[in-house]
């Protein structure tokens, strides 16, 4: 059985929370701060260190507008982001498919 490549993996999607705001950007399109945070079920300052990290990796963009006299920030998954997701799924898939081989032999 070949090695199983965990080096491969990019740690910036890796994350719970982060892989769970790519996910929710692929599926859902553009979302605001407040969507995302309520969707993922995380506070506001964890969940604003993981959009800042991966809008300065650039795997998302926010836009910043005012609505009345609140702030509203709108994430949207970028083409980087859309294909670290992707290569990060194709990776775990991998490790499925390696997993299910292995109890299919035991």
């Amino acid at each position: 059985m070949p090695p199983i490549d965990f080096n491969g993996l990019d740690t910036v999607v890796h994350g719970p929370v982060r892989l769970g705001v790519l996910t929710a950007l692929q599926i859902d399109g553009p979302l605001d701060f407040t969507t995302l945070k309520k969707r993922l079920n995380v506070a506001d300052g964890a969940i604003g260190i993981h959009l800042r990290k991966l809008e300065d990796i650039g795997y998302l963009t926010c836009k910043k507008a005012f609505v009345g006299r609140r702030p509203k920030s709108t994430y949207r998954i970028t083409p980087k982001g859309r294909g670290a997701l992707r290569d990060y799924l194709d990776a775990m898939q991998r490790v499925i498919n390696a997993v299910d081989r292995g109890e299919e032999t035991h």
